[in-house]
């Protein structure tokens, strides 16, 4: 049952297909009245296609087409007439009623009409029982002129037919012609910013990318011919563009095929890109000879040499590919395999055969040379992203390891730092309690062997050497740049010895910030300045007030030390004690200054 309705279903769309056709009617036999250039005019009954370039080679005219038909086979809504092609100039005319006319029949080498399909509506009171369809049309030499066959029928079969061809030619050419303007500028783009890096002395970049941008480029203005009824360039100075153009884009494109399979230098590859740059060059002679002089057969030879040409090429290059090449060698053999024998077709089709309403093809294959690129492009930016990504990983295990080597050496470093500081620690030690308590034990040694010294002198210097002893130990504990921290432990020490040897301790010290450069081993250099002018007061002043005063000086600090003894003489050679304050005081950047007089001693150091 099921079968049965899908063979009864057949039939009727058989059905209805053979009656839409039956009410579309082709026009082909017309009577032509044919006017070339210089000559009278000529009637005669012809049969359509009419192609002006084939039955008048190297002549310009006009021509009259009178075509008479009868009633519609159907009856319908409304009517449509479908022509292929037709001009270059024409008017369309029916029962003497003007349906469409585009340029100007008299005005020859101007706008071109012949290049899309026209549709023309028709109204159903202009039809009678019989029906004659008048076309007038101007034809230039090579441009394609005539008349094709006119398709008259009810509009909704008629339009698809147009529609099917419109398309074909118009819509698929600005297709055409976008995608390779795109293609031809991301090219010429890459072209011009990626060069190789390995040459830092000059900008070296690839020549792929500029035959395949230029060809490209080439490819767009001869395409877009087809979509440009009114040239900027009157003919055939506009014929011999577009030509070039064609040539322009074979030599480019053969170039560029020649660098992606990597034969600039394999002799056969060489002599196909001096074959085609020699055609190329030969092109505006010969393009000009044959528009201008109206020769159209040297046109069709420029052309035949350019299929030999790649005819020859196209084997080599893909035989080779078959045995041994990269996939985008590859891929680009097969996209110039399938253009060469494309063009070829075109070449027989509208260079030799009596053809007149055909399509190119070769616009529509010429895209394959685009995706080869963008293959190309994509395959190289993939290839370039995988060696970042292994160079990424490669150098993220080197840093890993520089850092592990690193945080290895740095945990040397600190502990040899450490190490040294114990050491530099250490040696300070011995050179405090050499300089501090080894001296004044000797001292003592020395009282005790002359026999001389009372028992309260030798006292009074074990008890200097024990006061050294205990600010050496204090020194380690100092904190960095704390004044205040620092008087107040050598208030602590040294106040009970003021007050056994009656002397008044006046406490004159306000409130310091801490002075940020004063580091640890300032510090001690420090306490040992203020320890040696105590001392010199306790020793060899006989004062009876000493005061103890700092504040703060701009942004450091002022700290002095007075006495009210019996002083001694300043500019005297300096002694042992007040030597040592000085070379303290160059070594840390503090300035010291003393003055003495009977009745006052001052020690004032000023830490910047």
């Amino acid at each position: 049952m099921r079968a049965r309705s899908l063979w009864c279903g057949l039939v009727c769309a058989l059905l209805c297909w053979g009656n839409a056709q039956a009410e579309v009617q082709e026009l082909r036999q017309a009577r032509a009245l044919i006017t070339l250039q210089g000559t009278a005019p000529v009637q005669s009954s012809v049969e359509l296609p009419y192609h002006w370039d084939r039955r008048h080679p190297g002549l310009a005219g006009a021509a009259t087409f009178e075509i008479d038909f009868g009633p519609p086979a159907a009856s319908a809504k409304s009517y449509a007439i479908y022509i292929p092609r037709l001009g270059n100039a024409y008017e369309i005319w029916l029962n003497g009623n003007l349906l469409e006319k585009n340029g100007d029949l008299t005005k020859f080498n101007g706008g071109d009409y012949a290049k899309v399909p026209r549709f023309v509506p028709v109204a159903t009171d202009l039809l009678r029982p019989s029906n004659r369809l008048l076309i007038h049309v101007r034809t230039d030499v090579g441009r394609r002129g005539g008349l094709a066959a006119p398709v008259m029928g009810p509009d909704e079969e008629v339009r698809r037919l147009y529609s099917s061809d419109y398309n074909w030619r118009a819509t698929g050419t600005l297709v055409v012609v976008v995608l390779s303007f795109m293609v031809g500028m991301v090219a010429l783009a890459l072209w011009f910013t990626q060069t190789d890096p390995a040459r830092a002395y000059r900008a070296v970049r690839d020549p792929m990318y500029l035959l395949g941008g230029l060809a490209e480029l080439f490819w767009t203005v001869r395409v877009s011919d087809v979509l440009i009824e009114n040239p900027p360039l009157s003919w055939p100075a506009w014929g011999m563009v577009t030509v070039m153009m064609t040539g322009g884009w074979l030599t480019c494109m053969g170039s560029f095929c020649v660098r992606v399979a990597g034969w600039s230098e394999l002799r056969p590859a060489v002599w196909f890109n001096r074959m085609t740059w020699t055609l190329f060059a030969m092109g505006p002679p010969l393009i000009a000879w044959a528009l201008v002089f109206a020769s159209p057969h040297v046109l069709t030879a420029w052309y035949g040499a350019y299929a030999l040409t790649f005819t020859c090429f196209i084997g080599f290059f893909s035989w080779r590919a078959l045995r041994n090449a990269t996939p985008s060698h590859r891929v680009v053999a097969a996209a110039l395999f399938v253009n060469v024998l494309v063009g070829l077709r075109d070449w027989f089709v509208f260079r030799i055969s009596p053809s007149y309403a055909d399509n190119t093809l070769l616009r529509y294959s010429s895209v394959l040379f685009g995706l080869a690129l963008a293959y190309i492009v994509i395959t190289r930016f993939r290839e370039v992203s995988t060696q970042a990504r292994d160079l990424m990983n490669n150098l993220s295990s080197r840093i890993s390891q520089k850092e592990r080597e690193l945080g290895q050496t740095y945990r040397q470093v600190e502990q040899l730092a450490r190490e040294q500081e114990r050491v530099s620690e250490r040696t300070r030690i011995l050179r405090d309690m050499h300089d501090g308590v080894g001296a004044h034990l000797s001292a003592a040694i020395r009282q005790l062997q002359s026999g001389k010294a009372s028992t309260d002198d030798v006292l009074q210097t074990l008890r200097y050497t024990l006061d050294q002893l205990k600010l050496s130990i204090d020194a380690m504990h100092l904190l960095p740049g704390d004044i205040s921290s620092l008087l107040a432990n050598l208030r602590y020490r040294l106040e009970p010895r003021f007050a056994a040897s009656d002397i008044e301790l006046q406490w004159v010290v306000g409130s310091l910030e801490p002075v940020a450069h004063m580091e640890a081993n300032a510090m001690r250099q420090l306490q040992f300045m203020v320890f040696e002018a105590l001392s010199n007061v306790l020793q060899h002043s006989q004062a009876t007030t000493l005061a103890i005063e700092a504040e703060m000086a701009g942004t450091g600090v002022c700290l002095r030390v007075v006495d009210n003894g019996r002083g001694f003489d300043a500019a005297a050679v300096p002694r042992r004690g007040l030597l040592s304050m000085r070379e303290r005081a160059s070594a840390i950047g503090v300035a010291i200054a003393i003055e003495s007089r009977p009745g006052r001693t001052a020690v004032e150091i000023r830490i910047p």
